[in-house]
């Protein structure tokens, strides 16, 4: 199970006791919010896409849209996400847990600027049915991300 995947990977960290895990869904950004009891746009949402034929994740912040202009203007190429079987086969997760821990060898993440104004965030751990409440330094960490991009749009206050 993916979950059991980033519990290993967060344990050499010392931080899986922080790891929460729901008797409901956190599948969607929604979901995830109310069993957090937070605000949707805390919710860093790691979206999985194809670029050059290597899978990569672009987190980012809940009410955050991805903006095919900023997107091609960085990757050279459409935003196309995978599907839900390509996904769990090229990062490591299912969609609804999909998260930058515990992935596949060769997937590029990637930090969205919407994430940049919340102090801390609450990415998923593998599961429809998990959460971590991580920094954001904790995020750059931990998730091992290549770059920070601007690649989203509809979160500007």
């Amino acid at each position: 199970m993916a979950i059991e995947k980033v519990k290993a990977f967060f344990l050499q960290y010392g931080i899986e006791d922080r790891m929460q895990e729901f008797d409901v869904s956190s599948a969607t950004v929604e979901l995830a919010a109310q069993a957090l009891g937070c605000e949707p746009c805390r919710i860093a949402k790691s979206l999985s896409f194809m670029v050059d034929g290597r899978a990569i994740l672009v987190v980012a912040a809940g009410d955050a849209r991805v903006d095919n202009p900023k997107y091609k203007a960085r990757f050279g190429t459409k935003a196309k996400m995978l599907r839900p079987n390509e996904a769990e086969a090229l990062i490591g997760h299912a969609v609804g847990g999909i998260c930058p821990f515990g992935i596949n060898e060769g997937v590029a993440v990637y930090l969205d600027e919407s994430l940049k104004r919340f102090e801390t965030v609450f990415p998923a751990c593998g599961s429809s049915n998990s959460a971590i409440e991580l920094s954001i330094p904790e995020l750059e960490k931990y998730s091992g991300f290549v770059s920070w991009v601007d690649v989203c749009k509809n979160w500007q206050g």
